[in-house]
């Protein structure tokens, strides 16, 4: 048994919530009696969030704007009078292709959205977590974040930087006993993995079919992982239960030590 199964009360706030991992970590933190705000660019997809869970918080924002997020703050704060935990979610695919085709416009946006959006949301988020008794804040970095990942140099390269951010703020926050973690996601079954599989498969030439193939055989488990197994190590990650993990690259990859 955990310590402390229960997030009652905890004020949660996570970004891209309102779909795919975001949506999934929101459905449990509210399971588990959480205050839970979520925001996303996505308007059509916040408004299906809310019927689903009224209980939620919700606004739009666009993490890489700096404007955005100070007004997504402002209405956090507002609603959730504080804050326990940050899940920094908000990521893009980014381009597919080797680093010589591709366009500087699409490795700055994907850095944009990946990286600097964490640091701007952390960035406000600090003061509040210290204030909390229990500060959490979790970076969603990927299992190309330690790993190679041919033809997605701009997606591996703004994930390797999220753990070395993560790393940084463990060291700086821990002496006001906030804990910073990063979760490493192999390949999640769903339908972004499957956009990005498909524009893959293109820029290589081989059969769609054939590449997602490799992609369920690249884990030792022999599938991809699914967004609750995701959402459960963001949930654990949050709790009590786990006190003393701080500074941490969380890989939940199904054992993969090679991405195609």
């Amino acid at each position: 048994m955990f310590d402390e199964p229960s997030m009652q009360g905890r004020k949660v706030l996570i970004t891209a919530g309102a779909s795919g991992l975001g949506l999934e970590m929101a459905r449990l933190f509210i399971a588990a009696g959480s205050d839970v705000f979520i925001c996303d660019i996505n308007k059509k997809a916040l408004v299906a969030a809310k019927a689903e869970l009224p209980r939620i918080h919700t606004t739009i924002a666009d993490v890489s704007d700096e404007a955005s997020v100070a007004a997504l703050f402002e209405r956090a704060g507002t609603q959730l009078k504080g804050l326990d935990v940050l899940v920094n979610n908000a990521g893009i695919a980014g381009p597919t292709g080797y680093v010589e085709t591709l366009d500087k416009a699409d490795w700055d946006k994907t850095l944009a959205v990946n990286i600097t959006g964490q640091f701007l949301c952390a960035r406000l988020a600090i003061p509040l977590l210290k204030q909390s008794k229990a500060g959490v804040m979790i970076n969603m970095s990927s299992a190309a974040g330690h790993l190679g990942f041919a033809g997605r140099a701009a997606y591996s390269a703004s994930k390797w930087a999220v753990v070395g951010f993560t790393k940084t703020l463990a060291i700086e926050l821990g002496p006001f006993g906030v804990r910073v973690n990063a979760i490493l996601p192999g390949a999640v079954e769903g339908p972004r993995i499957r956009a990005v599989i498909a524009s893959k498969a293109q820029a290589m030439g081989i059969p769609e079919k054939e590449l997602t193939q490799s992609y369920e055989q690249q884990a030792s488990l022999g599938r991809m992982v699914s967004a609750r197994d995701i959402a459960n190590m963001v949930l654990f990650t949050a709790s009590g239960a786990a006190a003393s993990v701080s500074g941490q690259a969380l890989v939940v990859d199904g054992h993969t030590q090679a991405l195609v």
